[in-house]
C-alpha cells in the first residue's frame, strides 16, 4: 500500500502540475521571433552575401585585368628609358656620316671608314626595331605636335603652312607612344592646308 501511495502521490503531482512543453511560457515567446520574420531575415542577410559576394568578384577580375594591362605595357614599353638613352649613340652616328667631307672619300681608307660607320648605324637601328623602336617619319608630313617640337619657322610660299620643311634631330617612337620628339622647322605663308 505503501507503494500504491507513492504511486498515487507521484500521478497526483504530475496531473496538478502541467509539463513545460505543453504549455508555452511568456519568457519563450520574447526570446523566439515569429517564423517568418526569421525567414525575411535571413532573404535579407542572403542577398546582402550574395552582392557583397558578386562585387568582391567583380573587383578581383578588375585587378586581373589591370595587372594584365600592365604586364603587357611593360613588356612593350619595358625598354623605352633605355632606348632613350641610347638614341644620342644613333644620332652621333648620322652626324659622323653626314659630316664626313667628301674628298676625303675619295681616299679607300675613309671611305671604308665611312662605309663601317654607315653599317653600324642600319645596325643598330635594326636592333631597335627589334625592341618596337622605329623613327617618325617627319619630313614632308603635317606638323603633329604630338610627334614633333617646332624649333622654327620657315618662309616657303610653295608648300602648304604648317609643313615640316627641315628636320634638326630626328623623332622615335617605341610601339604607340613617343619616345622623343622629332625638332622640326615648319613652314608658314603657304596656302592653309586642307
Amino acid at each position: 500500500m505503501n507503494a500504491d501511495k507513492k504511486g498515487n502521490a507521484t500521478g497526483n503531482k504530475s496531473a496538478a502540475e502541467p509539463s513545460s512543453l505543453s504549455q508555452p511560457s511568456a519568457e519563450s515567446d520574447i526570446a523566439q521571433p515569429e517564423p517568418f520574420t526569421e525567414l525575411e531575415n535571413l532573404y535579407a542577410e542572403n542577398a546582402g552575401l550574395k552582392d557583397k559576394l558578386l562585387r568582391a568578384l567583380a573587383e578581383v577580375e578588375n585587378v586581373r585585368r589591370r595587372a594584365e594591362r600592365e604586364v603587357a605595357d611593360a613588356k612593350a614599353y619595358g625598354v623605352a628609358n633605355f632606348a632613350r638613352e641610347t638614341l644620342s649613340f644613333a644620332d652621333n652616328l648620322r652626324r659622323t656620316l653626314e659630316n664626313a667631307p667628301e674628298g676625303a672619300r675619295a681616299d679607300p681608307a675613309v671611305a671604308s671608314l665611312v662605309e663601317g660607320v654607315a653599317v653600324m648605324e642600319r645596325d643598330f637601328l635594326a636592333r631597335l626595331a627589334r625592341f618596337g623602336v622605329k623613327k617618325i617619319e617627319a619630313q614632308g608630313a603635317r606638323f603633329d605636335p604630338n610627334q614633333h617640337e617646332a624649333l622654327f619657322e620657315i618662309p616657303d610660299e610653295t608648300q602648304p603652312a604648317g609643313t615640316v620643311a627641315q628636320v634638326v634631330e630626328e623623332g622615335y617612337m617605341i610601339g604607340e607612344r613617343v619616345l622623343r620628339p622629332a625638332k622640326v622647322g615648319v613652314t608658314r605663308g603657304g596656302s592653309k592646308p586642307s
